[in-house]
């Protein structure tokens, strides 16, 4: 069947139709963006630009904060230029793109997520051999090996999707090019494609939530025997906040992904989708960093100098 889709490119549907609900979300949606811009790119430049915060740690957080700035781009410019315009055609090929794209960084963040929490429990659990362990060739590796898994996985489900004739409809009943809406609209036989997804997101995700849990577990069971109020409490405080944020984006992962077709509701989707693509790349400098001392000195040493430079003395 010819895959006429091609020719016509696809036709975003969007948040809302509601003329007076689009400049309210354009506004939001600009100000999300700019927040998410500012401190993950203001993160990672701050790693870089203090050696007191150039160990394994922190090279796992500014690798997570580069990767939500990069994911959150992928998405936020074409629905807040949807909603500020009304142009919601995207071809065929830019779609291709933006999903490639927004899976290899979804790729990119779920492996970096697992390397931070196995790092948490190199530097809790095993404190003597932690220097030894996560070297800097090992933080490298793990950092490369994330970035080349995110590629594979991101070729093999847009090669997926697209292998598919789009013959009929080529509205996307979305505000992105997301694999489920897309798969949705073609009139082949979708049932081994939609196989493949789910058995790489469920390997991709569940093999990554194994080593956060284990990781945690192990963590809490060494603090438990530390019998020390004072520690307890602040790697308690670190790890409920590493927790909240893992938990908000594999809840909302889980639901997009691990449910079968004929159980997805676009509307739903569409809610869900705002958190993990938007509000959660947002939310993580300040979940993963700015509650933390060190980040907060490094910061106030940046003002400082900044200061010093301009001659202000206030």
């Amino acid at each position: 069947m010819e895959n006429t889709t091609e020719g016509a490119g696809f036709i975003l549907l969007g948040l809302t139709d509601d003329p007076q609900l689009q400049v309210p979300l354009f506004v939001t949606f600009t100000l999300v963006y700019l927040l998410t811009l500012t401190g993950n790119l203001g993160m990672t430049t701050l790693i870089l630009l203090d050696p007191r915060l150039h160990i394994p740690m922190y090279f796992f957080l500014s690798n997570l904060s580069l990767v939500d700035s990069c994911y959150s781009s992928t998405i936020s410019p074409e629905v807040m230029a949807g909603l500020l315009t009304g142009g919601k055609t995207i071809s065929y090929h830019a779609c291709a793109a933006q999903m490639f794209l927004f899976v290899a960084f979804a790729t990119l963040e779920n492996c970096l997520l697992a390397s931070m929490a196995y790092d948490r429990y190199a530097a809790v659990c095993k404190p003597l051999h932690y220097t030894t362990t996560v070297t800097t060739g090992a933080c490298a590796r793990l950092a490369t090996g994330s970035w080349i898994f995110g590629i594979l996985t991101a070729a093999i489900d847009v090669g997926d999707t697209f292998y598919l004739s789009f013959c009929t409809s080529n509205v996307v009943h979305h505000f992105f090019c997301d694999i489920p809406a897309v798969m949705s609209l073609t009139c082949s036989n979708k049932d081994i494609n939609e196989l493949i997804v789910f058995l790489i997101s469920s390997f991709n995700i569940f093999f990554a939530l194994l080593v956060i849990l284990i990781s945690y577990l192990l963590i809490f069971i060494t603090i438990l025997k530390l019998q020390s109020g004072k520690g307890y409490q602040k790697a308690l405080s670190t790890c409920a906040s590493h927790l909240v944020a893992v938990s908000i984006f594999y809840g909302t992962v889980i639901f997009m992904y691990l449910q079968p077709s004929s159980s997805h509701s676009m509307d739903t989707d569409k809610i869900a989708s705002v958190f993990y693509t938007m509000l959660i790349p947002m939310l993580n400098p300040v979940v993963y960093s700015l509650r933390n001392r060190e980040v907060k000195s490094a910061f106030k040493k940046v003002i400082e100098k900044a200061k010093y430079s301009l001659g202000l003395t206030f």
